[in-house]
């Protein structure tokens, strides 16, 4: 069985090798930057992942794919870091302000194309299928961020739409991680599918953390300010929440919350959490993640595979959803 170790270290030997030119320096610093500053990898660890559970060895038909699926989401954050105004990345300065705007929104330019040119590696008899899912998972990635931007201006967002808007934007991309890495391994489409589902509802897991973290986690962990959705007034999955469930008093007091300026913004962002606590939504959170969690492992269930195997794939789900960056 390949181990999480062998998967880590032949994505961080891949990502090294990655074949991008060397000028103009304006285009291409920026995506080894990107590249180098870390991250999870959780996507292409989930391609190798799946795709162990059908091969005994990694290799270039999974790692191609892999690679391309790390180098398109690094491309949608330097992208969505612009249009967010984000100025950190995991505790560095982000692309657009370490250089400018022209030059991030053109190196993620390039970095989309990159992807299409190591998904392209894939084995051939696969190629149109791995294509397939993602050119699809790509445009459904640019629909959820565009439904998160339509968003910010909306007077009311509710759960439904919310959970639309991250199931494209955040979770069809591990979904489809996870589906590639089994049809590159040769799976069945039911295997393959149920892969996909796994990935698909521990995405949605992973996004509700990313939104209770932001309110509820650590600076000095979490990599960036906390608050951030609570100041920008943000349709989180706990800003959505709040105003679906608040009435009467609590009500007023979450609208004037949500018209404190930036210049309020620490008393802002103890107002929101005093709120979230008393009206038990840091609560209701933290189940939701643990329903979404335990719903894709039980799209394990009927997989072919070793009781460590299984094993493996419970303990990466624990790593991505209970975590505290």
């Amino acid at each position: 069985m390949v181990t999480f170790e062998e998967i880590d270290s032949y994505l961080e030997k891949g990502i090294a090798l990655l074949d991008a030119a060397e000028q103009p320096q304006e285009l291409y610093n920026p995506i080894r930057y990107i590249l180098s500053i870390g991250g999870k990898r959780i996507r292409p660890k989930l391609c190798l992942l799946t795709y162990s559970l059908f091969k005994d060895t990694i290799d270039d038909a999974a790692i191609y794919p892999a690679l391309g699926l790390e180098i398109f989401h690094e491309f949608t954050l330097i992208h969505d870091d612009i249009m967010d105004k984000s100025d950190m990345r995991r505790g560095m300065p982000t692309v657009h302000k370490k250089w400018n705007d022209n030059i991030a929104i053109l190196s993620g330019d390039v970095m989309s194309i990159l992807a299409y040119k190591y998904m392209a590696k894939a084995p051939v008899d696969k190629l149109p299928e791995i294509l397939k899912l993602f050119t699809t998972t790509a445009i459904q990635i640019c629909e959820g961020q565009q439904y998160d931007m339509n968003f910010e201006t909306a007077p009311i967002v509710t759960i439904d739409e919310y959970m639309e808007m991250i199931g494209l934007k955040t979770a069809v991309l591990l979904a489809c991680s996870a589906k590639m890495g089994a049809i590159a391994a040769g799976a069945s489409t039911r295997y393959a599918e149920a892969l996909y589902s796994f990935g698909y509802n521990l995405g949605i897991a992973f996004q509700i953390t990313d939104d209770y973290l932001d309110t509820f986690g650590d600076p000095a962990i979490f990599g960036k300010k906390i608050g951030g959705d609570i100041v920008n007034n943000k349709k989180s999955w706990l800003n959505v929440e709040c105003t679906r469930i608040a009435n009467g008093e609590d009500a007023q007091n979450w609208k004037s919350i949500c018209s404190m300026g930036a210049d309020e913004a620490q008393a802002k962002i103890a107002a929101a959490k005093e709120l979230y606590i008393k009206l038990g939504i840091k609560e209701k959170a933290e189940k939701e993640i643990e329903k979404y969690y335990s719903k894709a492992l039980s799209e394990l269930e009927t997989l072919p595979i070793s009781e460590e195997q299984l094993e493996q794939l419970h303990s990466y789900a624990r790593k991505i959803t209970f975590r505290d960056k």
